[in-house]
């Protein structure tokens, strides 16, 4: 099994690739997050982890351009961040304390929340502009089984639309996307 680091690593890539995949014309084209445009995917991403890392532990991530002027830049500057901090050695010794979340290492809390959110908005990014839509199918399927226990408090959280029906033979991701509220 990868460590977060590596998982990161992987994750990253297969976003950073969709995001350079964007033609220019196509940031402002709509995503399947009600209300959000292509850019507002990378905006999501590049500006709710600073402010969850800084919170919880003091750390300030470099801050690329604005989404709105350079989104390629300011993932790029964000996600090479993010993998520095979980190469360097001493994170392995960070924690991160949140008030609903408690205390938890630092590098299994960017991996639990940050990185799985770089993982299923991966698939919003690729549906909006045209790109591969596929996830890795073992992934979802691990994710999903993770996400079923805790489906009330997904839902309540407000993070996550409501279920869509699929086939119960449907593949991984398609239930996992479903599960989380997206019409794949």
């Amino acid at each position: 099994m990868a460590g977060p680091a590596d998982e990161h690593r992987s994750t990253a890539e297969q976003f950073t690739e969709r995001v350079r995949g964007v033609a220019p014309g196509d940031w402002d084209r709509p995503a399947p997050c009600p209300g959000w445009l292509a850019r507002d995917v990378v905006g999501h991403l590049v500006e709710w982890f600073p402010g969850f890392l800084r919170a919880g532990t003091g750390i300030e991530l470099p801050k690329g351009p604005p989404v709105a002027q350079d989104p390629v830049a300011a993932w790029t500057v964000h996600s090479d961040a993010v993998q520095a901090l979980l190469d360097d050695p001493a994170t392995a010794d960070k924690v991160l304390t949140n008030p609903n979340l408690g205390v938890l290492p630092l590098d299994q809390a960017v991996s639990m929340f940050y990185t799985t959110d770089v993982f299923l908005h991966t698939w919003d990014l690729a549906r909006a502009t045209g790109q591969d839509e596929r996830l890795d199918a073992e992934r979802c399927a691990v994710l999903l089984e993770g996400m079923l226990p805790m489906d009330a408090v997904l839902r309540t959280s407000g993070h996550y639309g409501p279920k869509v029906e699929v086939p119960d033979d449907a593949d991984p991701q398609t239930r996992l996307l479903a599960f989380i509220g997206r019409t794949p």
